[in-house]
C-alpha cells in the first residue's frame, strides 16, 4: 500500500509539472523575466525526478527530503512574485508551479497522516497569499481545497494503514489456528490417547503406579486445555506488543486448578501480562507446596476497566496470618519477592489473606 501511494504521488507530480510548464509556454510573454520563469521550471523538472527516485525507497522518506520537498514549492510560488508582472498578479493570474505546489502537501499527508498534511497546507497556503498580496475568491479557494487534500488524504492514508496491518495480522492468527488445529488431531489421535491409557492402567494397578497415573491424568487435562485454547479473541486487531491475560492464565489449568476469564479478550502490555502471570504462577506453586496434598486452586481473573483484579484461592489447611511476617524474617522472601514484589513493581497490591482450617486467598490488583 505505501508504495502504491509513493508511485501514485510522483504520477501527480509529473502530470502537475507537464501541466505549469504548458501553462507557462502560452503566458510566458506576459511575464517581466521570462528567462527566469524557465530556469524556475527547469529547478522544478530537476527536483520531480531528484524526489520521484528517493520515494522509490523507505529510506528516502526521511522528514528532512520531505521538508526540502515543501522548501522548494514554496519558493516555486513565490518566484512567480518576482518574475511575474504585477498587473497581471493584481488580476489573478495563477502561480507558476500551479498544482505542481500541492505535490508535497499530499507527501506529509502520506507520510504523517492528516496533521501533516494540513501543516504543510498552511505554509503552501501562506506562500500563495505572499505572491497575491491579498486575499481574493480564487486565493481562498486554493486555500481551502489544499486543506481538505492535506487534511482526506492524511485520515484516508491513516485508515488504509491500519486496515493493511489489521489484515496482516488477522492471517497470522488464520494461520496459527489452522496449525493448532493440525497439530490438535496429531495430539488427541496420539500423545493424549497414551495418557488416558497411562491414567487408567495406573489407577487400576495401585500403589507407586497410581501417583503415575494420576499425574499422567493432570498432564493430559493441561495438554487438553492448552490445545483447546485457540488464538486471543480480538488480538488481530490491536496494536503490536498486547497479549491476552487470558491465555496467559490459562496455561495453569489443570485437574487441580481451576481457570475462569472473562468471555472478551483481556488486552495488556506483553510485560505486564507475563509478569502477572508470574505472581499467579508463584501463588499456585505456594499451593502445591504448603495447602496439602490433595488441595485444589481456584484462579479467576476481572475486568473492571482501569484495574485488573486475579483472586487466586485454594481449599487448603490455610495458615495463621502472622506466618508470612515470621517467613520474611527468616529470609524466606517467596510471597514477599515473586508475588508482592512483582505486582508493587506493576504499580499494584497484592493482599493474602488466610485462616486456619479455612484456606487461603491472593487477591492481586494491578492498574491496567
Amino acid at each position: 500500500m505505501e508504495t502504491a501511494l509513493w508511485r501514485a504521488l510522483a504520477v501527480f507530480r509529473g502530470l502537475g509539472l507537464a501541466y505549469a510548464v504548458a501553462l507557462y509556454l502560452l503566458r510566458h510573454d506576459g511575464y517581466r523575466h521570462p528567462t527566469g520563469g524557465w530556469l524556475v521550471l527547469l529547478a522544478m523538472t530537476a527536483w520531480t525526478v531528484v524526489v520521484a527516485l528517493a520515494y522509490r525507497r523507505p529510506a528516502g522518506r526521511r522528514w528532512s527530503v520531505l521538508g526540502a520537498d515543501l522548501a522548494l514549492a514554496l519558493a516555486a510560488v513565490l518566484s512567480a512574485r518576482f518574475l511575474d508582472d504585477p498587473s497581471r498578479i493584481a488580476a489573478g493570474a495563477q502561480t507558476l508551479p500551479v498544482v505542481w505546489a500541492a505535490a508535497p502537501v499530499l507527501a506529509f499527508a502520506v507520510r504523517g497522516g492528516w496533521a501533516a498534511g494540513v501543516g504543510a497546507a498552511c505554509v503552501v497556503a501562506a506562500g500563495d497569499l505572499a505572491h497575491r498580496g491579498a486575499v481574493t475568491a480564487a486565493t481562498a479557494n486554493n486555500i481551502v481545497l489544499l486543506l481538505l487534500a492535506g487534511a482526506i488524504v492524511g485520515y484516508v492514508v491513516a485508515l488504509a494503514r491500519r486496515g493493511e496491518e489489521s489484515l496482516a495480522q488477522a492471517r497470522s492468527v488464520e494461520a496459527a489456528t489452522r496449525e493448532r488445529e493440525r497439530l490438535s488431531r496429531d495430539i488427541h489421535d496420539g500423545v493424549l490417547q497414551v495418557l488416558a491409557m497411562v491414567s487408567r492402567r495406573g489407577a487400576s494397578a495401585g500403589g507407586e503406579a497410581a501417583e503415575l497415573g494420576r499425574l499422567a491424568a493432570e498432564q493430559e487435562v493441561a495438554l487438553r486445555a492448552l490445545v483447546a485454547t485457540g488464538p486471543a479473541e480480538g488480538t488481530a486487531l490491536h496494536r503490536d506488543g498486547e497479549v491476552d491475560l487470558r491465555a496467559l492464565l490459562s496455561t495453569y489449568s489443570s485437574s487441580s486448578v481451576t481457570v475462569s476469564c472473562p468471555g472478551t479478550a483481556v488486552l495488556v502490555a506483553r510485560a505486564r501480562g507475563r509478569e502477572v502471570a508470574a505472581a499467579v504462577g508463584a501463588a499456585l506453586a505456594n499451593v502445591t507446596s504448603h495447602a496439602g496434598a490433595g488441595a485444589r486452586a481456584w484462579v479467576l481473573l476481572e475486568d473492571e476497566g482501569d484495574e485488573l483484579v486475579v483472586s487466586v484461592r485454594d481449599d487448603g489447611g490455610g495458615f495463621d496470618a502472622e506466618r508470612l511476617s515470621a517467613a520474611e524474617a527468616q529470609g524466606r522472601l517467596g510471597v514477599a519477592r515473586s508475588i508482592r514484589g512483582r505486582v508493587a513493581d506493576l504499580g499494584g497490591s497484592a493482599l493474602v489473606r488466610s485462616t486456619p482450617g479455612d484456606g487461603a486467598e491472593v487477591e492481586i490488583r494491578v492498574p491496567r
